[in-house]
This record gives structure tokens, sequence and C-alpha cells, in this order.
């Protein structure tokens, strides 16, 4: 702490702890003041020290410490009055409704003595003339919690009826209070709708629309209005977080993930706060974070999750389980004290009702990863009927045949979970003697789940088959055991073990020895055995492999067309088969062919019934389509790709499905739909346990379209989420890079400046070592303009020197100059001063007009001329700044001295060039010369030229004389020039 000396180093001390964070430290330094206030023996430096700890206690933890206080101020106040300026008497009237608010919400507090005080504001308020406003507010809130609902209702009427004065409550704090009652009475969408002017902007304050946002969540998820719950969660938690006072706001963040299938990002946000497990100096606010913390307990126990470590008071470790009846046990307490002391069983009431909240959506995605807790496994996918009978089924013979007549339905007809089935049969008939037939097919079947190692099992039910008088399904399941040995990589072995079959199935088939579905499943061992090497190679294919890899589709092609009839399994291989040709003409390069090949492959899978098998293909055509320019065919693809694969989706398919239309919808401008879908890709990816690499993709892509949309908070918090797994080994040092860029621009939208210039410093550090310079430049450049208006002056010069000296490589003078004059500006409130200043604006002008110079394009010579308008305009107003402060630092009233005037002599000469420059550019820069041209009206009029002012003037409205209005600019030109006129006339009058 600096040392005080007098009442003014006390002031700016006092003021400087006000914009610390919350929390006991600024606290402590409040005691602090306060006694070297009392050093001091300057009775109006006493109060304000003890006006300044009064405040930071009731924002903080520690509220229950404002009493005292304010105990000490009133006795001063009715001892000598005198002693307050006008500021420290408003200000101590108006603690009167924290004092009021804080004893409602202290259980040890009688409630006849906050009736009393109550009364004691009333008749003060009386006394000074105020409105009976905030007297009825702070009624109104006695009535609302010991649930006097008569009284409440009373209170509320004579509140909203009384005059608004200085001692109302802000509009957004008011507004708050009455939303939450009309939520509280079940009229959700009315408490939206009055919480609107805060939520939109339009009244705030130091904890709003902090408090609105979460207030609004369960109304919001109860109206079914999901996106704006989830805005307002990832808005609002961001503004709560460094605010210790907001306990009650925070629970409500709790509660919300809790409530919408976010359990795992609840239990993160407790993790955060540990403190509010047992700071009690604000026990109303105590409760409400033990009454979420309980619910969100029961929760996790219903969840299975009972045994998991959870976060908790401090001193020990707990369990999901222990802590639930902790959490209950110590909420319940705290209300039955609250209880007792109101005399009604309202607090109770609300808290049991509080924890036995149930979930009103089961999963709602929010952007943002959260880590599944250690122990916990990702979502199951969906069951299969037929695998729930199986375990409630008892394993006899009695349930079997049941079990194997579904499982080869689901077989045959190549549904979802034909797997599973089989899988069930399997269980179910260990120690049956079976058919051979029924053997076979369970060998089978295991067989292909288990992939590459299920060859020898393949060869098992080939025998079983062949016992059950098969031959054409042995020789089936015999190719399927040659291409498992492709899939493992020998090719050639596999090409050779399936020669045979092959050979014997044409064959067989031709004497009628065995079935279409048969022969046509080894021809297709065969083709897929061929394709093998174009599905993996990286790079050019052998024509030799290409050729022989097409032959063998268009046989299997040649053998089924026009006789798969309702044989879903054959019509399924000619849908394979027109896809394996248009893989091979991507191969050659036949793009168009091999989309129509796709597109075709996947209307037969629809057509057959069997549409979650296009979603492969259609993939492989949005591709294609967004390869060959066409967004909109890419779009249709991609949506008929989770259309058709709906529930059997993979979760990590779905997540680079929706990622894939997200980058489309991005690319056409539809940012609002391509946010949506970017979120499911990221909830997706979260499902499928691949939150950091393919979830960190969709997040970045989330934010950046959040960040396109303008809603800052929401971006940055997604950003941040994503720049937690983002890593350039994984997913390059590009996308780390451009996340932090788009994070430094939310953070800068959101006023975090210091923040915002460490993201963009962090990026350029990167960029650095890119070939290419211009994203260092730029990156550089904005973060010096973030360290400028975070006050860090002398960092910001040096980023602006390194910007400067980036551009001055790049040949870019439209980057090189701004970066010269904004370290012109800096250097103006330097020790450097004007002199510095004036270098730099001297060299902005010298390279603006050595480009000019060599430049001979028409386009490029404009830019360049607009940017000497820019540079000169600047510079004029640089020099009149300095004029002003100059004429303010001799407190001259009448005539600048002389060294003021020359500097305003020039400022004027540098407009008249600015002017000179944006009249070459005609009318696309009629605003730019116009605002000039005022400028330099309004210094003629200083340097007592009105003549030389109201030409300018006259000048600016003819340029509009004709103009209906000026793109909406709010001051007009044209009203700033009548502005002008007006002063003039009314110097001239005296």
């Amino acid at each position: 702490m600096s040392e005080i000396t007098d009442f003014d180093s006390l002031r700016r001390e006092i003021a400087a702890n006000g914009e610390r964070p919350e929390g006991p430290a600024r606290n402590a330094r409040a005691e602090l003041l306060l006694a070297e206030a009392e050093r001091l023996n300057i009775p109006l430096a006493v109060i304000e020290a003890l006006g300044h700890q009064l405040k930071v206690y009731n924002y903080s933890s520690e509220k229950d410490k404002m009493f005292v206080p304010f105990a000490r101020l009133l006795r001063m106040w009715d001892e000598r009055p005198e002693d307050f300026d006008e500021y420290e008497t408003h200000s101590l009237h108006w603690v009167f409704k924290w004092m009021s608010a804080g004893m409602l919400g202290r259980p040890h507090i009688p409630l006849a003595a906050v009736e009393k005080w109550l009364g004691e504001m009333e008749h003060r308020y009386r006394l000074a003339g105020h409105s009976e406003r905030a007297v009825r507010s702070a009624e109104f809130s006695i009535a609302r919690h010991i649930g006097d609902l008569a009284r409440a209702e009373r209170a509320y009427a004579a509140w909203l009826a009384a005059d608004r004065d200085g001692m109302a409550d802000c509009h957004a704090c008011e507004l708050h209070d009455q939303g939450g009652w009309q939520a509280e009475c079940g009229r959700d969408a009315e408490a939206v709708e009055l919480w609107r002017p805060v939520l939109d902007g339009e009244f705030s304050c130091a904890h709003e629309p902090h408090g609105v946002l979460a207030s609004s969540l369960m109304p919001l998820l109860r109206l079914g209005r999901l996106d704006e719950a989830r805005a307002h969660h990832l808005r609002g938690l961001r503004l709560v977080r460094p605010m210790e006072s907001m306990r009650g706001a925070y629970a409500d963040h709790v509660e919300f993930c809790a409530l919408t299938g976010n359990e795992a990002r609840a239990l993160e946000l407790l993790a955060e706060r540990p403190a509010y497990f047992t700071d009690d100096g604000n026990p109303l606010g105590r409760l409400d974070f033990l009454a979420v913390t309980a619910l969100l307990m029961d929760r996790l126990v219903e969840l299975g999750w009972d045994g998991q470590t959870v976060p908790g008071p401090a001193g020990r470790a707990w369990t999901a389980g222990e802590l639930a009846v902790h959490a209950r046990a110590e909420a319940s307490a705290l209300a039955a004290r609250f209880n007792e002391r109101n005399g009604t069983s309202r607090v109770g009431e609300r808290a049991r009702a509080r924890m036995a909240r149930r979930p009103l959506v089961d999963r709602l995605p929010l952007g943002v990863r959260t880590a599944r807790p250690a122990g916990v496994a990702p979502a199951p996918a969906v069951r299969a009927p037929v695998e729930a009978a199986a375990e409630a089924a008892a394993p006899d013979e009695a349930g079997l045949p049941a079990l194997i007549a579904e499982a080869r339905r689901l077989s045959d007809t190549l549904r979802p979970h034909a797997m599973e089935a089989w899988a069930a049969v399997a269980r179910a008939a260990q120690g049956v003697e079976l058919e051979a037939r029924d053997r076979a097919e369970i060998a089978d079947h295991e067989a292909m789940d288990r992939g590459p190692e299920g060859a020898a099992l393949f060869e098992r039910a080939a025998e079983w088959y062949a016992r059950a008088g098969d031959p054409g399904e042995a020789l089936a399941a015999r190719s399927r055991a040659a291409y498992v040995r492709a899939l493992t990589g020998d090719v050639d072995g596999a090409l050779t073990a399936v020669a045979e079959p092959y050979e014997r199935v044409l064959a067989l088939y031709a004497e009628e020895g065995t079935g279409l579905r048969q022969a046509v499943s080894v021809v297709m061992g065969r083709a897929r055995i061929l394709m093998r090497p174009v599905y993996e190679a990286e790079g050019p294919v052998d024509p030799g492999t290409l050729s022989a890899a097409e032959e063998a589709a268009r046989e299997v092609l040649a053998l089924v067309e026009g006789h798969a009839g309702d044989d879903v399994r054959i019509a399924s291989r000619a849908a394979e088969a027109r896809a394996m040709l248009a893989e091979t003409a991507a191969r050659t390069g036949d793009l168009r062919g091999a989309a129509e090949l796709f597109g075709r492959a996947a209307d037969e899978y629809v057509g057959a019934g069997l549409p979650w098998f296009a979603v492969e293909y259609e993939a492989r055509l949005a591709a294609l389509a967004h390869h060959l320019g066409d967004p909109e065919g890419a779009e249709r693809a991609l949506r008929a790709a989770l259309e058709h694969g709906g529930a059997h989706l993979e979760a990590a398919g779905r997540a680079q499905l929706h990622l894939q239309l997200a980058e489309v919808l991005g690319g056409l401008d539809r940012t609002g739909e391509a946010a949506e879908h970017a979120l499911e890709a990221a909830h997706w990816a979260d499902e499928a346990d691949e939150g950091p690499a393919l979830g960190a993709w969709a997040r970045q892509q989330l934010g950046g379209l959040l960040l396109r949309l303008g809603r800052w908070a929401e971006a940055a918090e997604v950003l941040e989420s994503a720049l937690s797994d983002l890593s350039a080994e994984t997913h390059g040092d590009g996308a780390v890079v451009q996340t932090r860029w788009w994070l430094g621009d939310c953070l800068s939208e959101l006023g975090e400046h210091r923040a915002a210039a460490e993201r963009r410093l962090q990026a350029a550090e990167t960029a650095r070592h890119w070939p290419e310079q211009q994203d260092h430049a730029t990156l550089a450049h904005l973060a010096a303009e973030s360290l400028s208006r975070a006050g860090l002056h002398d960092e910001a010069d040096r980023a602006y020197t390194r910007a400067a000296d980036l551009w001055r490589s790049l040949g870019d003078v439209h980057g090189l100059v701004p970066a010269l004059r904004a370290r012109a500006w800096l250097a103006l409130g330097t020790e450097a001063g004007l002199d510095a200043a004036r270098k730099l604006m001297e060299a902005a002008v010298t390279e603006c007009e050595a480009a000019l110079d060599a430049v001979d394009d028409t386009a490029a010579r404009q830019r360049l001329v607009a940017e000497l308008g820019h540079t000169h305009r600047q510079f004029g107003d640089l020099l009149a700044d300095n004029a002003n402060n100059a004429n303010n630092a001799t407190n001259s009233d009448n005539a600048e001295d002389e060294g003021a005037g020359a500097a305003s002599e020039e400022a004027l000469s540098r407009l008249e060039q600015a002017i000179a420059a944006f009249a070459l550019l005609g009318p696309a820069a009629v605003h730019d010369r116009t605002g000039a041209e005022l400028a330099a009206g309004w210094r003629a009029a200083g340097l007592g030229r009105p003549a030389e002012a109201t030409a300018r003037a006259r000048a600016v409205l003819a340029a509009y004389e004709h103009a209906d209005d000026e793109d909406g600019r709010p001051p007009t030109r044209r009203t700033e020039a009548e502005k002008l006129l007006r002063a003039l006339e009314e110097e001239s009058a005296d």
C-alpha cells in the first residue's frame, strides 16, 4: 500500500482497493485504510473509509461484518450530521437497504429486530424526504422470505406505485427482484419479459446482468427455451466466477447443470468454490449452495455414481453418496433455523422443493468440455431389444428357438443389432446341443464381431455350414476368412485364399447347387479384397490395381442386376458394388462420375430399406461435392447422412457429420445454423469420449461461429474450453493460433483488455516462427491495441514498434502507418511528449507519400490517398488535443499562449490537408471529408476566425443538401454543422 499522507492519497487508495477482486484480501485492505483514515484525524476521511469498508464487506463472503461499520456511521450521523458531505449522506441512507437484507439473511437476528429496522428505515427516509419506494421493496423482501404472500403482494404493488428517487435500487436490480417474484408465482414468461431490458443491456450495474442471467435459467428451461438457457449459462457463469459475493447466483448455475444432464460440469463448478461449502458470512447464500449440492449428489447417486469421489468441504475426501447425506442434513438444519426465527415453514419448504427437483431435459449440450468423472464410462449405445430379452430369459432350450429365430431375422434383413442378437443366442446356448446350422451362424457372427481376429472362426463356421448341407454358405464363410487376411495387410495371401472358393461357388451356382445370395457373397468377398489397396492408398493407385478392382465390382453388379427382388442382402451387394465403382472413378480423377455413383449407391440402400448403410457414401458424396464447389450439394448429402443414420449412428460418426455440416453452412454464411451443428458435434464427440481430439475441433469451430454472431461471452467460454485440449502436435499450430486470435477478439469486445493482450501475444509468439509473417504482424498490432486499452502504455508502445517493423518488412503501408499513428498518440502522454509524437506522425505521412510515388494502380492509389487523409486528420487531432491541454494547464480562458497557438495553427493546417486528400476521393469519402471539415471549423472558431468557421459549416451543409440521411451516423454531420453555426451566432451576439 502506498504511503498515505493526506486525504487525497487516502481517497486514491480507497478507489484503487475498490477496483480489486472481491474477497478477504480486499476486506483486509479496507480495514487498514480505516486505521489510516483515523490517523488523519479528519471526520470525513473516517466516514469515507467506513463507507468503503461497509461496501467491500457487503460484496464478499463476510457480509456479517458490515453491521459494525454501519452502526458507527449511524452514530456519527446522529451526533454530527454536518461532518457528512452530500455523497456520504446519500450513501448512509442508501446502505439502510443492505442492512435490512443482511439481517433477513441471518437466522440469529430475531424477526422482530428485522421489522423494527424496517420501521427505522421508513422513519429516516421520511425525515430525509425520500420516496417510500425502497422501503416498500424491503418490506416485500421480508414478506416474501417468511411466506406472507398477501403482505408480499401488497408491498409489491406499493413498491411499483411509489415514485423512483435517488434511494430506489437501480433499474437492473429492481427488475431482477420483480422478475424473480413472477417466476416464484409460476409466471415464467412474464418473468423473462420483465428481465429483458437487463438481459439486452439496457440496464446494468456491478452485479447485473450477472444475477438475472442466473435467475433466468430455471424459467427458461421450464419454458422449453433451451438455446437461451444455454447461452445465459455460458454468459452468466463467466460474470459470476470472479464475484465471491454471488454464491446464490453461482448455485443457480450448479443447479442448471445438475438438471440438464451436465452433472460432470456441475462437479467442476463445485470444485472451483470449496469455500462456499463452509463460509458462513451469508447463511442464506450458504443454504442455496448446500441445497443444490444435495440435489446434484442425489442425481449422481441415482445415476449409479454414489461411490464417485466428489469435491466437498475441506478436511476429508467425499463420495457422492456421503456428500448427499451431509449436504442435505446441513441444508435442512440451516433451513430449520430460519423457520424457527420466522415462525413459518416457508424457507424449509423451498429448500426441500429445490433438493427434490427433477431433470428438466435429459441432455442439453453446452459446447464446453467437461471431464467425465474417473471410472465413469461413456454413454452406452442403443441396445438391441433382443439383447435385453436374452438377459431376461433363462439360458435354456425353452427360450432358445425364439432367440435364434429373431437373430436370424435380423441378420437376414441386415437389421441393426443383428450381431448383438447372435451374441445373446451364444450366451443362451451354452451347454445346449444345437443343430449344425445354428452352430455355423453363431460362429459366423462371432467371427464378424472380432474383425481381423475372426479368421479361424470363419473357417470353423464354414465347417459347420458344410455339415449342415449348405456348401455355398460354407464357401462364403471361407471368402470372409480370406478377406480378414486382407484387413491385416496380406492382400496377396487373401487373393490366393479366395481363389478356390470363388471358382467353386461360380461352378456350383451354374449347376444350381447354391443360391444367388451365396454366390454373390463370395464374388463380393473377392471384390472387397481387390479394393483394399485402393482404399488404403494415400496417393496415386497403380492402374492395374484399379482396373482389377473395377472389374471385380462390375462382376458383382452383373451377377445381381435385376435379381434382387425383396432380398435386401442382394440389393445391398449391388449398392456396395456401385460404391466401389465410385471409389475407383474418384481415384482416376473422374470426380463428377464418382459423385453420381456414390449418390446412386446411397439411393439403392435407402430404396432397399437400409438407410443406415447409405451414411458412409453420403459422407463421401458430401466431400466430393465440396471439392467440386457445390456446397449446397454437400449440405444435402450431409443432412441425408444424419437423417439416414438416425439412432444407429455411432457417437463419433455423428460428431464428424455435424462438424462437416457446420463447416459447409459456415461457408454459406448461415452462421446460426452452423453454430447449432458445431454444438452437436462437440456434444457427440464428448459422448464418444473423443473430447480432446475431435471435440476440440468442434469447440474451436463453435467458438469462431459464436464470435461471428457477436455472442462474445459464449464464444469466449467455448474457445477457452477448446484451448485446454488443442495442441500443435494433434491439431497443428495454426488451429492453436486461430483459437487464441478469436479468443483475443472476444475478450476485447468484453472489455477484458489485459486478457485479450495475453492471448494475442501468445498467438503472435507462435506465428513469429512461420515463414509468412502477415499473421505475426496482425497479431502484434492487435496485441498492442489491447495493451493500450488496458492502460499498459509502455508495453503497448513496444508491441506497436514490433508490429511496425513487421509491416515495414512486408511492405504493407496500411499496417505500418496505423502503427506509427498509434505510437504517436501514446507518446503524447509520456515524458517524450509532443516532439516524439510529432516525429511519429510525420513519419506516417512520409510513408504514405513515398508509397503514393511508387504506385500507379488506381485502386491502390485511392487506398493510399485515404490513408494519407486519415493520417493528416489524426495529426491535426493530436496537435489540437495538445493545444487544448496546454491551454487548460495555463488556466487561460481568453487566449492561448504562444506555443499552444502555434500548435492550433498547425492542427488546422493538417486538417486542411486531410480535407484536400478526402476531396480527391469524391462521394466515397464524403463522411471523412465533412468530419475533417467540421473539426477544422471548430478549430478556426477557437482561433477567432468566425468567417472561416462559418464557411466550413456551410460547406458541410451543402455536402448533404440532397441527402435524406447520412447512413444513420449519430450525430449527423448536418446536425453538427448547425450546432457550430449556432455557437458562432451566439458568440457574435455576445
